[in-house]
C-alpha cells in the first residue's frame, strides 16, 4: 500500500505556528522545535503552506522567488534542517506548490512589464480589452498596467498574475522549482488551485446578469489541457521521485476527481474537493460565500457518501473539516461554549474513520475556535476587500450581515496564533503577534491539553492509532446508515464479514436513535467514545449532545 494511504497530514501555517526569533511572525525554526510535539500526536506528514520569499500580499501565496525562503521565516538552511529533523523522526515534509500565478514582485513578471517585445511577456497573459471575469478576492480579473496599455489576468490578487501554461517555458521553470526541493528531501507537494492552471484562451465572457457585475464560473477552473499538463508534470518530476500530491480542485465532481486521481491516469494521488464545505453557501447568490444559510446534515452526508462511494477502489479520497481557507469547524457546524470538546471530537470521529488520507490543521487537535474580532482587527485580504466591495462600495450586505458571516466562515478565524500555553500571548511569540491570538487562549492550549487525559487532544491521537493500527479503515466499503435521519451522521466501513460502525449525533439534543436490524449491537464492542460510555438497549442507542461512538464487530 501507498505510503500516503496509511498516513495521518498536519498542516502548518507557518506564520502562525510558533516564533522564536520574538518578532511575531512564526518562523521555521518554531516548526523544528515542535516536531516533538507532532511526533506525540502522531502524525506521519506535515505540510507546510508556502514559506517562500514573498511580498505577503497573500500571506504567502504570492510568490517573488521559488528557491529562497522568506527572511522572515529563516534561510534555506533552516528549511534543510527542518527536512532533516522531522525525517529523522519519521515525519514527512509535502510542501505547497503555488504553480497558477506568482507575485507581481516575481523577476519573471517585472521582465513581463517592461515591453510587449519582452521575451516573458507571454509567461503571463496580457490582452487588450478585458471581460466580465472575476476575482476571487472580488472585483475584476483583470488589472490595467498603463506603461504597455493593457490588461493581465490575475484569478486573485492584482498583485498574484496568472502564469501561462501554454508557455512551455513556464511549465519548465515550475517542474525545475519542483526538482529542486525535491532533491533536497521534500516528500511531496500541495498544488495550489492546480485546476486554474489551463485557460480557456479564448476568454469567453459569462452571461450577464448585469453589465456593471464580474463573475466566476466554469471558465475559472479545468480548462482544456489541464490533465495533459498533469500527466506532462507526472511524466517530467512526479515519477522520478517517492512523493506523495495532493491538488487543491475547486468546481470538481467525484467523476471528474478521477481524472486526477485514478492510479492509471499517472497525474495526482488525491485532490481537496470543496462540495462538503460550501453547503453552507446559499445557492446561486451573487456574493457567494458570504451569503450563509444553516448547513443541513441530510445534504452533508449525501455529499460526503458521494464521494466517498464514487472514488472507491478507483481514486482516493482527501479528508478534512479545516485549513487554513476554512473556519474552526467547532464553531462553523458545532458548539464552541457548553460544547466545545465535546463537537471537536466528534467532527474528528466523523472524518477520521471514513477513506482517504486525513488533514489536521494547525489547533484543530485540541479544539480551537473561531475569533469574533472586529472588522479593523483582521488581517486577510479576502475579508478587507469583501468588506469594501459587499459593504462599503455596493451596499450588498450591511456591516451586520457580513460580520456574522465573516465570525462564521472567514479565513481569519483559522490564522489566529497557534495556543501553546496559557502565557501573554498564548506561548506563540515573545514579540507582538501579527495577528491577535484568539482570547480564550488561556482555556485553550497545548499546555492543557496534553495535561487532560479526555482532552481533544489524546481523542485525536487515538483516532490516529486507529488508521495506522486498522486496515479496515483504508480499505474497507462506506456504506451509509438512514441516510434521511436529520440528527444522527452514522456509517458502516465494511469488509468481507468484518464491521465498524460509526455513530454520531450532530447536535446538542439528546436523541434514541434506532440502528437497522442487521446491525445486532449485542456483537459489537466500543472502540472509542468522546463520553466515558454510551447507552444502549436491544437495536437502540441513547446519544448525548454531540456524542460519537465507534463500534466493532470482529
Amino acid at each position: 500500500m501507498e505510503w500516503w494511504k496509511k498516513s495521518v497530514i498536519y498542516q502548518i501555517y507557518p506564520r502562525s505556528f510558533c516564533d522564536t526569533n520574538s518578532d511575531g511572525i512564526g518562523d521555521i525554526k518554531g516548526v523544528t522545535s515542535k516536531l516533538d510535539y507532532l511526533k506525540e500526536l502522531g502524525i506521519d506528514v506535515i505540510w507546510l503552506s508556502p514559506v517562500y520569499e514573498s511580498p505577503q500580499d497573500d500571506n504567502g501565496y504570492d510568490i517573488s522567488d521559488y528557491r529562497k525562503i522568506w527572511d522572515t521565516f529563516g534561510t534555506n538552511e533552516d528549511m534543510y534542517e527542518l527536512i532533516e529533523e522531522a525525517h529523522n523522526r519519521g515525519i514527512k515534509i509535502v510542501m505547497d506548490l503555488v504553480p497558477n500565478h506568482t507575485s507581481d514582485e516575481h523577476i519573471w513578471f517585472k521582465e513581463s512589464k517592461k515591453s510587449k517585445d519582452s521575451p516573458y511577456r507571454d509567461y503571463y497573459f496580457w490582452k487588450d480589452e478585458k471581460n466580465n471575469w472575476g476575482s476571487y478576492f472580488s472585483g475584476t480579473a483583470w488589472e490595467f498596467d498603463e506603461k504597455t496599455e493593457q490588461y493581465y489576468l490575475h484569478l486573485f490578487s492584482k498583485k498574484q498574475p496568472d502564469l501561462n501554461w501554454e508557455n512551455p517555458k513556464v511549465r519548465k521553470e515550475i517542474y525545475d522549482i519542483m526538482k529542486f526541493w525535491m532533491d533536497k528531501g521534500v516528500d511531496g507537494w500541495r498544488m495550489d488551485v492546480i485546476s486554474s492552471i489551463s485557460k480557456y484562451t479564448d476568454f469567453p465572457n459569462y452571461e450577464e446578469v448585469s453589465p456593471d457585475e464580474n463573475y466566476i464560473g466554469d471558465y475559472h477552473t479545468n480548462g482544456p489541457r489541464l490533465h495533459e499538463y498533469l500527466k506532462e508534470m507526472n511524466n517530467e518530476v512526479l515519477s522520478k521521485y517517492d512523493c506523495m500530491t495532493v491538488g487543491e480542485a475547486p468546481g470538481s465532481t467525484p467523476e471528474n476527481a478521477l481524472l486526477f486521481c485514478d492510479k492509471d491516469r499517472d497525474e495526482l494521488n488525491m485532490i481537496f474537493t470543496f462540495d462538503h464545505m460550501d453547503l453552507d453557501a446559499k445557492k446561486g447568490s451573487s456574493i457567494g460565500k458570504w451569503d450563509l444559510e444553516k448547513l443541513d446534515l441530510v445534504e452533508l452526508k449525501e455529499t460526503l457518501n458521494l464521494w466517498q462511494k464514487g472514488l472507491h477502489k478507483k481514486g482516493w479520497n482527501s479528508l478534512y473539516f479545516e485549513n487554513h481557507d476554512q473556519a474552526r469547524v467547532v464553531s462553523r457546524w458545532g458548539n464552541d461554549r457548553e460544547y466545545r470538546v465535546e463537537s471537536a471530537k466528534m467532527f474528528g470521529t466523523i472524518l477520521h474513520m471514513m477513506q482517504g488520507t486525513p488533514y489536521v490543521y494547525q489547533g484543530e487537535e485540541i479544539g480551537m475556535v473561531n475569533a469574533y474580532y472586529e472588522i479593523d482587527e483582521y488581517q486577510d485580504i479576502e475579508i478587507r476587500n469583501a468588506y469594501k466591495d459587499l459593504v462599503l462600495d455596493r451596499k450588498k450586505l450591511t456591516k451586520d450581515e457580513f460580520m456574522k458571516a465573516v465570525h462564521t466562515i472567514s479565513r481569519d478565524n483559522a490564522r489566529t496564533p497557534m495556543q501553546w500555553n496559557s502565557k501573554e500571548h498564548a506561548g506563540f511569540t515573545e514579540g507582538t503577534p501579527w495577528l491577535k491570538v484568539n482570547p480564550r487562549y488561556d482555556e485553550i492550549n497545548v499546555e492543557e491539553a496534553l495535561k487532560d487525559k479526555n482532552s481533544v487532544f489524546y481523542h485525536y491521537k487515538k483516532l490516529i492509532e486507529l488508521r495506522h493500527t486498522d486496515d479496515l479503515i483504508t480499505e474497507a466499503d462506506f456504506n451509509l446508515i438512514d441516510k434521511d435521519n436529520k440528527s444522527i451522521f452514522a456509517y458502516e466501513r465494511r469488509l468481507d464479514e468484518k464491521s465498524l460502525l460509526v455513530v454520531a449525533n450532530f447536535y446538542e439534543e439528546e436523541i434514541e436513535f434506532e440502528i437497522g436490524n442487521e446491525f445486532k449491537l449485542d456483537q459489537y464492542t466500543l472502540v472509542l467514545s468522546n463520553y466515558d460510555e454510551y447507552n444502549k438497549y436491544e437495536n437502540t442507542i441513547k446519544l448525548k449532545p454531540y456524542e460519537a461512538i465507534i463500534l466493532k464487530n470482529y
